[in-house]
Parts: structure tokens; sequence; C-alpha cells
């Protein structure tokens, strides 16, 4: 009976032992589940990376570099005192306001709650050094401040800005970026130290041919930065550069190259293109006999067909244009870029106004002398395309019955021209500003040698509106006055393209001045 007893016990004990092991395992089984799992290189959260590149990189320091895509890209490492929308308009940035005194003044006060990507003050002292270091340098940014005379630090958060001459629309000249003063305190300002900025990204880490941009996390919308790591690979040339665009190494590119497709192909990435900052136009010589008079230059713009030149010599890479602000300023919306051609008017023009057409010459009998029209047409002759562009609108206003010289000027003659205005008509091409002042047009000593008191009125008041309705007025007459007066022939704008890969998301919207224009949006 004892026995039995204690086989009962054992079989119990045994039992509850199992009993005990089977929850023990349930247990650890639960724990180890809601324990989370170190995780392994290939489980770690997704870093968002967009890549891109440089070609003949020189220096990130944006006040040293001549790099064009080392400007656009400093744009997401530095920051400006005003920057640009997307239809160029003036918008403040590490300015919270500026004030025009008088003629030459500015007032400029500061945000106060930026800081450099080293955790520095951002203050009044940084903007006075880098306006410094401008007028010391040689650069792309350093046109921009060459009628500062003196800068005035009144506070930490205040300075004024003096020049030497009235400048229309100063504020835009206001665009370049800014440097920290403490950051080069113990530094020489060399290309190769890499500065710290107030951008979106700063850099974290140089390597021998990459450079390494996070987030900057003192910038105040770092938490809505959707691309967490931006890498920068630098190539010795373009043609490696596009290279990597096109095998996939690099995500963007952007260019004013008309033959980019010969490079990356059509196929495999997506584009925008605009109108590029780079303006073509004729200039008449509205004080020679001939071409003072209306008519003549109306015949002389109905007689060019543009797209025929955009077509047969630029391969249809360019943009025709029809003013100098056309390409989607916010001051100037409209987009006529026919400017009239017309044979039929042209040659009704002229009939009308007394002119016939014999022995080879337009001519007319004015005050008992003879007046015949026979122009010359002066070309930059190192420029090949110009050469060929200005063949072709010889070729059309002699089929118009036009005689027209063409002069093919070296360099130094060419200046010569611009300089004496002993020209008819002369090709001219220029980077047109980011500002909207068009004195290279209707200033003194204009390249038309023309005047109109109506225009200088309104030139004059333009300067210091801000009214943005009443300059949108004052700037659609000077456009009709522009094509009614035709002292000038806007003739194409070129093409600036962003390419940029399948994968790469966003509200992207580059522009010639940003583009990175919303990167705050991007992502993959």
């Amino acid at each position: 009976m004892k026995s039995k007893y204690f086989k009962y016990v054992f079989i119990a004990f045994a039992i509850a032992i199992m009993v005990f092991a089977v929850v023990k395992i349930k247990n650890d089984e639960q724990k180890k589940e809601e324990t989370p799992k170190e995780a392994t290189q290939d489980e770690k959260p997704d870093v968002t990376e967009l890549k891109l590149g440089v070609a003949l990189f020189d220096s990130i320091n944006p006040i040293l570099s001549k790099n064009k895509n080392v400007q656009n890209i400093s744009k997401i490492i530095f920051e400006p005192l005003v920057t640009l929308t997307s239809d160029y308009k003036i918008e403040m940035c590490l300015a919270k306001e500026c004030v025009k005194q008088n003629e030459t003044t500015y007032l400029i006060k500061l945000r106060n709650d930026r800081k450099w990507a080293d955790g520095q003050k951002f203050t009044a002292d940084d903007v006075q050094f880098t306006i410094d270091r401008l007028k010391d340098s040689d650069t792309i940014y350093s046109a921009n401040v060459q009628n500062v005379t003196t800068v005035e630090v009144v506070d930490a958060e205040t300075l004024r800005i003096t020049l030497n001459q009235e400048v229309p629309f100063f504020e835009y000249n206001l665009t370049f970026p800014i440097l920290s003063s403490k950051y080069y305190s113990d530094k020489e300002f060399t290309a190769d130290i890499v500065p710290v900025g107030t951008g979106m990204y700063k850099v974290s880490d140089v390597q021998d041919s990459t450079l390494i941009l996070n987030k900057n996390e003192y910038y105040p919308e770092a938490d809505e930065l959707k691309l967490d790591k931006i890498i920068i690979t630098t190539y010795p040339s373009i043609g490696e550069l596009y290279n990597s665009f096109k095998t996939g190494s690099i995500d963007l590119i952007s260019t004013e190259n008309s033959n980019l497709k010969e490079y990356i192909g059509t196929i495999g990435y997506q584009v925008k293109e605009m109108k590029g900052r780079e303006h073509d136009f004729i200039a008449f010589n509205t004080q020679n006999e001939i071409l003072s008079q209306l008519n003549v230059r109306k015949a002389i713009c109905y007689s060019i067909d543009k797209s025929n030149i955009v077509s047969s010599v630029y391969g249809d890479n360019y943009y025709t244009s029809s003013f100098p602000l056309d390409y989607g300023n916010w001051i100037y919306q409209e987009q006529d870029s026919s400017a009239g051609y017309n044979l039929e008017q042209a040659k009704q023009i002229l009939v009308d106004d007394g002119w016939s057409y014999k022995y080879k010459y337009w001519q007319k009998t004015v005050n008992y002398r003879t007046q015949r029209i026979l122009l010359n047409f002066v070309v930059k002759s190192s420029d090949t395309s110009r050469v060929s562009a200005a063949e072709n609108i010889k070729t059309q206003l002699q089929n118009q019955g036009f005689r027209i010289n063409l002069i093919k000027a070296n360099d130094a003659q060419y200046q010569n021209y611009i300089a004496n205005k002993n020209y008819d008509l002369i090709l001219c091409s220029m980077n047109l500003s980011v500002s909207p002042d068009l004195s290279t047009f209707f200033g003194s000593n204009n390249l038309a040698n023309y005047t109109n008191e109506e225009v200088t009125n309104i030139m004059n008041e333009v300067k210091n509106l801000s009214d943005e309705d009443k300059l949108k007025q004052d700037y659609k007459r000077l456009s009709e006055i522009y094509k009614n007066d035709m002292p000038y022939l806007s003739l194409y704008n070129n093409k600036y393209t962003v390419a940029y890969s399948t994968g790469l998301a966003g509200t992207i919207e580059p522009n010639w001045f940003n583009q990175f224009y919303n990167i705050k949006d991007w992502h993959k």
C-alpha cells in the first residue's frame, strides 16, 4: 500500500514538472516574440538618398567656386539674404525685411532664429564678413556687390548697406550665399576648407571624390525633409558625369547643353525644360538715318522668321522670344513669341511709306534725295553658331529685298562696335539678370540709341515701386512700347534642362535660378 502511495506521488510530481516546463517554454517564446530583435544590416530602416554629381569640381565654398554646378548645389547648404520663388519673385530668407531708405542706402533686418550647422548663432557680422570676402574675390557673385561701398553693422540683427550709385532692384543682388564669420575666425579662407551653412543640409564627410550631406539639425524645418542623405560624386569631365547619369549612378543633372540627348539618350529618365537666361536679340541703331524710320524697322522685323533660325541653326533646342522677360518672370506673364512674322505685311508697310524696289534696292526720294536701304549687320566672328544665325537672317532679309552687309567682327572689334554704337544692326546675346531691370534695353546709352520720354518716366518709377499690380502694369506698358517701337527684335532664349531619374518623386519644380526648388518635398 505504501509503495502505491509513493508511486502516485512520483507520478504527480513528474506531471507537475512537465506542466511547469511547458509553461516556461511558452513564456520564454512569448517573451522572445515581445522583445525587439536587434536589426541586422539588411533590416535597418531605409535611408532615402539623393545621388548628385559635379564635373570639374573646384571647391564647395560658394564664394570661391567658379563652377555653376557647385553654385546650384550650394543652395541646399548655404542660404542668401533673399531668394527667388519659382516665378523669380523676391522672397525673404535670412533677411526678415529689406527697406530702401534712399537711392543708395538699404536697411536690412535679419532673422534672429537661425543658427549655423555648428550651432553658432547667425548675426549681421556674418553678412558683413561675406560681402567683404566677395569684394576681395573674383567669382560668380562678385558682381552682386560691386557697387557696395560700406556695410555698417547696426546691431546683431541689423545692418545698413550703402552703394556708390543707385542700382535698380538692388534687392535681387542679395541672392548670394552667406558664410559664417566665426567659423573662419581661426581658419584660412581657402578652397580646401569646407565651410558651414544655415541651409537644409550640411557637409558631414569629405572623401577623395565624394561629399556626404546630411540633414542640418539646426535648420528650422529639418524634420520635414524627406531626403535623409545627399551623396555628391565629383568627376574629372562632363562626359563622365553624363555617363554616370546614363547608368543610374546619379539621380539628377542640369545643363544648358543643347545636345544633351546625344550624351544620355532619350529614355530611362524624366526631364524638365524651360527658357534659360541666355537671350539673343537684334539691336537697331535708331539714330541711323534709315533705321530711325519706324516703318523700316517694322518691315525688317516682319521679314524675320525666328522659328526658322531656331530650327535650322539650333536644332529646335532654343525657344523663340518676343521680350526679354518672357521666360516666366512674375512681372511679365505674356507669352507671345511670333512678333508678327508676315512677309506680305512687311512689303506693304514699305510700299505704303513711299518705298519702291528698284535696281536691287528698296529706295525712295525724300527732299529730292534718294534713300536706299543698305545696312551693316555686325556679328561676333568667334561665335560660330551666332554667325550661322546672322547668315540665316541676312538671307531672309535679302529675299525680301533688303541689302545687308554682314560684318564678322573679332572680339575686340565687336566690343568697339558696342562701345561706339557705330553699327546699323548688331546681333547681341546676354545672360539676363535675376532682377527685372531693363536698363540695358531702355536706360541711358542703351544698345539701340533709343529714347522715349514715356519709357524714361516708367523706368524711373519702377525703381522705387513696391506695389506689385502697378509694377505689372508698368512692365506691360514697357513690353507694348518695345513691340510697337521695335528698337530691338527679341529672337530666342537658350533651353535650360534638368534631367532626373524616374525613381525621384515629389513636387519637382526646377528653374534656372534654383534647380533644387522645393527639394524638401522630394523623395524616392
